[in-house]
């Protein structure tokens, strides 16, 4: 990944990706109205990427399995030494789903809990077992998904006809429409007659006994809940984060961060407090938080007032204090009633490196690299054209619309939703000019594709670049307007091919390139 280098260079720019449809779960028929509890609200591939995860706004999660390197013997890493051509494109199958979250109400401020299912985050597999962390506006909850055979007990003494369910044998003499069990083994009429008072042999006894076989049968995947964690946000939940070390997560809420330990529910460290003595002086809010992926005592968390705060969790145990800030200056004679609310960010991605950090506002894409403060490596425009719309958006609240970002495996590409069930896919690495914008259908073709405009050089040999998307106001590449009721806001990137998987309502769609 080579952003921070001149986009001036006379490098070779990449190729670009030709998107194709892959698959799609839940697709609904024209006409077919979608029911508010089965809506997708988040969507999370695992570190391999053989999993796949989505949550929906009635409290379920359900998980995907891909199914297509598992038809060669061998590991996918052991296919691609020997060079295998691997031209097939990503199948996923649906593996199971369970009920994570139920609605609740909480007495004490007459408050009324919903089950959607605001971020799922995976855990390592351990021993075949899948974990991960699913969270709704109050409660974290930690499960584990494994594979249990069903035991059955074979070979008996006693014929299985003669047995009934609670271990009892009846006598040729009492039937069981006449007389009902206990749980003991005896009856209702309190004649103590028991299991030992009741057991039939075949005429000439038995010949042997046998010592009857425990015989494993099918195999069925059981969710368990595993850990509860709970009472430590006052504000509603807008993320969770894995820590690189395994044993710990943050959660934050519009004013704090806590961090936990995975095998302790009982209790949490706030480390990050925003909140002020009078209310009244609250001016910016936490919107998103991430740990760093390879350094375990650093992470960001981003602000409804543009800004990117790196913390450093060995500096303090209260880290309020950040060690970087990242924010664009204001453009002298900008400011209009909108610009706080368009620069709120609502969502931050570290790149797999940890390198750089890329942050999705209501009108851009912004790239950071932690090395640099000063402003952003490059910026892509996503709705630049609905500046003049501004007004009706704030009017039907699509103008807080959160939607979610995510970057490539390699850190060349990074890809976000917008309205229209469109999604944009910009390519970042130096020299690139790609900006692609898809739908999110059987047929994405619906793309545009223009150069990239640089702007202002920062006076070294890092340039910023500013890429856009399809400007046509209120038109999309076809000439068609756009619908704001359809919106793609949850997206994510295979961990190490070029494969997206996002929501659109009630369906899940993947493409692959």
């Amino acid at each position: 990944m080579n952003v921070g280098g001149d986009v001036g260079a006379s490098a070779v720019s990449p190729a670009h990706l030709e998107w194709k449809f892959s698959q799609v779960f839940g697709e609904r028929a024209a006409g077919e109205e979608v029911q508010e509890v089965d809506v997708i609200s988040a969507i999370e591939f695992d570190r391999t990427g053989d999993h796949l995860a989505t949550g929906d706004r009635g409290g379920r999660v359900v998980l995907f399995e891909r199914t297509d390197t598992k038809e060669h013997v061998g590991s996918r890493r052991e296919l691609e030494r020997m060079a295998y051509p691997v031209t097939r494109h990503p199948e996923f199958h649906y593996k199971t789903e369970f009920q994570s979250h139920e609605p609740e109400f909480d007495y004490l401020k007459s408050l009324e809990i919903e089950e959607k299912i605001n971020k799922i985050r995976w855990c390592q597999m351990t021993n075949g077992a899948l974990f991960l962390l699913s969270t709704n506006d109050k409660t974290i909850k930690f499960w584990k998904v494994q594979e249990k055979k069903v035991q059955k007990i074979s070979d008996l003494n006693v014929e299985p006809y003669l047995g009934v369910a609670n271990g009892s044998m009846p006598s040729s003499s009492v039937s069981s429409s006449q007389k009902q069990h206990l749980a003991n083994g005896c009856y209702t009429d309190g004649s103590s007659q028991c299991l030992s008072n009741h057991l039939s042999f075949p005429p000439g006894g038995l010949s042997a006994l046998r010592l009857p076989v425990v015989t494993s049968g099918e195999s069925s995947l059981a969710a368990r809940c595993r850990r509860v964690y709970a009472h430590a946000h006052d504000y509603h939940i807008n993320s969770i984060s894995n820590n690189c070390d395994g044993e710990t997560f943050i959660s934050a809420d519009d004013l704090r961060i806590n961090l936990w330990n995975l095998q302790i529910s009982n209790q949490s460290f706030n480390i990050v407090d925003l909140k002020p003595v009078n209310m009244e002086d609250l001016t910016e809010v936490i919107t998103s938080a991430e740990f760093h992926p390879t350094h375990c005592n650093i992470l960001a968390y981003s602000s409804s007032k543009g800004s990117i705060r790196l913390v450093d969790m060995r500096q303090s145990a209260l880290c309020d204090s950040h060690s970087k800030l990242f924010e664009e200056q204001e453009t002298p004679g900008s400011r209009s009633f909108f610009t706080e609310i368009i620069a709120s960010i609502s969502d931050i991605k570290f790149a797999k490196t940890g390198r750089y950090i890329l942050s999705r506002d209501y009108m851009t894409l912004k790239l950071w690299d932690i090395n640099m403060d000063s402003g952003p490596v490059s910026t892509f425009q996503v709705h630049e054209y609905l500046r003049p719309k501004l007004c009706d958006l704030y009017e039907n609240d699509s103008i807080f619309d959160k939607f979610e970002c995510c970057l490539s495996g390699d850190g060349s590409r990074v890809a976000t939703g917008s309205y229209s069930n469109l999604f944009r896919v910009f390519g970042c690495a130096a020299g690139s000019t790609e900006a692609t914008t898809l739908e999110a259908s059987k047929n994405p073709r619906r793309q545009v594709q223009t150069p990239s405009r640089p702007s202002r050089s920062l006076g070294s040999s890092i340039t910023r670049v500013v890429r856009r998307g399809s400007e046509s106001p209120g038109a999309d590449a076809s000439g068609n307007s756009y619908d704001f009721t359809t919106k793609l806001l949850h997206l994510t990137w295979h961990p190490t091919e070029n494969s997206i998987a996002c929501a659109a309502a009630n369906s899940l769609y993947m493409y692959y390139a």
